[in-house]
């Protein structure tokens, strides 16, 4: 027997695709390992604390917590399901020697499934399958252990990990089975699996320390406090240590506090050993991925990989009429610190310069991780404008390429053709269509990155929630075809001022509006869709003349349609290459790059004259 392994501990992460019920499956070992007091009120998915991720129904951030069963620790990492925040899992597994692969009774395996269980295996990570919501009526267990049997298959690099345990089970009611046929009672089956299943970590506690940074926290009275897994040695109260960063740097720091995750808490301990995760206050300006080592005998760890990001947008400071009025922060060197500061945690996100100083070029791996990144700062304040999304282009023996995803979509027959048509002018190719005899339909498309932005507003309009989008990065492939805006043009306003039910009726019998009556607008800002494909400008604030002249309409009250009312990424998807988004703490406004109604039309006549010349 390995004399270096902790039998007191395990570290495992739990792995699935989104709503598949990870963090319900976390709260269930939460209360059953009597982490709570028995009177103590704690809700429902307490491990989703941001509220964003309570808001939208979605891990975004990778958490600790650990549970003790039988006195064995056991540390546990939930992580997001969505595949624009698979760059939190990748981070995260570092730290595991093993995962719970969740997995839903009635959807069975779905492409984040897939892509976190590839990421699982290729660290060596011991696999413990979760078949999860077996309580639903319509769930179908046994095709779905088919279906993941098959997933192992295509993914296992040995014949180890084709030998893996599968567990039944409803978090929401608390209970796991290992046969689906038992009587369900308790969480204790899945911790003895845990314990039993899942391999201790191992690490020699003698050795020079070795301790690899997976996460950050930040405290207003300790400063930054890193997040990682000890893999050799161990760290002391007041030990002075060297943080080694990826271009191999090293600076010399002192412990000035030390934890260990205890439940939902953590607990200030004086010395921990390898195999313990833990947090440690006093090492500044650390990165994810740096490692913090003996002062003596620095060495580093292998950094963390990530994948690279897939879509960018540029964020600048707001330059329209109402810039400054609504937002704390609003300057370039603002935003520029707020962005540097995200790098330090999100290891997806790409940060760089641009030609104007006013201007950053942000990528992300996707719209969600990009509008979540532009909501969490509006909600603190700031105030900038945003240009639609783009996919990420690279360049490779003078052939310019770029990313191709896998789209699934689940929805009712009678939408295959809409989709299909509205796909194909995305330069999407269907690469598989399923149909399940009772009326539904799964479909998966080869589609390029830059046909996928802006589909999933098209897809939830046409869908009416009768439809499940998910995608996946595959792989990069050479730049072919292009694709044009199926959006129509823009009813932009051409005065300054406030907004009224005359104007705006006007308005509406040209196209849909965006703006109700009282809504300040200036020129530039885009109020409404026009019904053509060109741009219109219309004056809002215009109100009827008075005259001295009775009529017998007079009273009569204008009504209006109800404004068309957009989210954040449905304002992402709307706008042109010649549009913003203004983002500040209290509104979203859509507006043209060039405010100027007649300098726009200068600049489409001077196009004009060139393609004809």
């Amino acid at each position: 027997m390995d004399s270096h392994l902790r039998n007191d501990i395990r570290n495992i992460a739990i792995i699935a695709h989104v709503d598949h019920g990870k963090t319900t499956l976390v709260d269930a070992l939460l209360k059953q390992s009597h982490v709570f007091r028995d009177n103590q009120q704690v809700g429902e998915l307490i491990m989703d604390s941001n509220p964003l991720e309570r808001e939208r129904g979605i891990t975004i951030l990778a958490k600790n917590t650990a549970i003790t069963y039988k006195g064995v620790k056991i540390n546990i990492i939930d992580t997001p399901g969505h595949a624009d925040f698979s760059g939190e899992v990748e981070r995260v597994i570092s730290m595991a020697d093993g995962c719970l692969l969740v997995v839903d009774a009635v959807d069975g395996p779905m492409p984040q499934t897939r892509y976190v269980l590839r990421k699982a295996l290729a660290k060596r990570l011991k696999p413990v399958v979760v078949i999860n919501k077996v309580d639903r009526p319509n769930a179908r267990v046994q095709e779905v252990v088919g279906l993941v049997q098959d997933l192992f298959l295509d993914l296992a690099t040995d014949t180890e990990q084709l030998d893996f345990p599968i567990l039944y089970a409803s978090a929401r009611l608390g209970y796991a089975m290992d046969d689906p046929n038992a009587a369900p009672r308790d969480m204790v089956p899945l911790f003895e699996a845990i314990l039993h299943q899942l391999p201790p970590p191992s690490g020699d506690r003698e050795a020079p320390l070795q301790l690899l940074v997976a996460a950050l926290a930040y405290d207003n009275h300790l400063g930054q406090i890193a997040i990682g897994r000890i893999f050799r040695g161990s760290i002391s109260l007041g030990e002075s240590v060297v943080r080694i960063d990826r271009k191999a740097r090293q600076s010399p720091y002192k412990v000035e506090r030390l934890y260990v995750f205890q439940g939902l808490e953590q607990l200030e301990v004086q010395q921990a050993a390898a195999g313990e995760i833990v947090s440690v206050a006093g090492v500044e300006q650390v990165s994810i991925g740096d490692t913090i080592a003996s002062a003596q005998y620095p060495e580093a760890l292998p950094p963390i990989i990530v994948d690279e990001p897939t879509v960018s947008i540029t964020i600048g400071v707001n330059t329209s009429p109402f810039a400054g009025r609504e937002g704390r922060s609003s300057m370039s060197r603002q935003l520029h610190a707020r962005l540097l500061r995200e790098l330090q945690t999100n290891v997806s996100l790409r940060v760089q310069e641009t030609d104007s100083p006013d201007e950053l070029l942000v990528s992300g791996r996707g719209e969600l991780h990009l509008a979540i990144l532009i909501e969490t700062m509006r909600r603190e304040g700031f105030e900038f404008q945003v240009s639609k999304p783009e996919a990420v282009l690279k360049e490779s023996g003078g052939v310019t390429l770029e990313p191709y995803e896998l789209l699934m979509i689940d929805t009712q027959l009678d939408l295959i053709g809409p989709l299909a048509e509205n796909l194909a002018s995305r330069l999407a190719k269907m690469t598989d269509m399923r149909y399940d005899g009772k009326g539904n339909t799964h479909l998966e498309f080869r589609i390029p990155t830059r046909g996928l932005i802006g589909f999933n507003s098209y897809f939830l309009r046409i869908a009416r929630g009768n439809g499940v989008m998910n995608s996946q990065l595959l792989e990069y492939e050479p730049l072919l075809g292009q694709i044009h805006p199926s959006r129509s043009g823009a009813l932009v306003a051409s005065e300054a001022g406030v907004a009224v039910a005359y104007g705006l009726n006007t308005a509406q019998g040209r196209g849909t509006t965006f703006v109700e009556p009282g809504t300040p607008v200036y020129e530039g800002m885009i109020v409404g869709l026009y019904t053509r494909d060109d741009d219109v400008a219309v004056n809002v604030c215009k109100e009827k003349k008075q005259t001295n002249i009775r009529s017998s309409t007079a009273d009569i009250a204008v009504r209006l349609t109800p404004a068309v009312i957009m989210s954040l990424e449905e304002c992402l998807d709307f706008i042109n290459t010649d549009e913003l988004v203004e983002v500040t703490p209290k509104n979203l406004r859509l507006r043209k790059k060039v405010l100027s109604n007649d300098e726009r039309y200068r600049q489409a006549r001077a196009r004009k004259v060139h393609v004809e010349a």
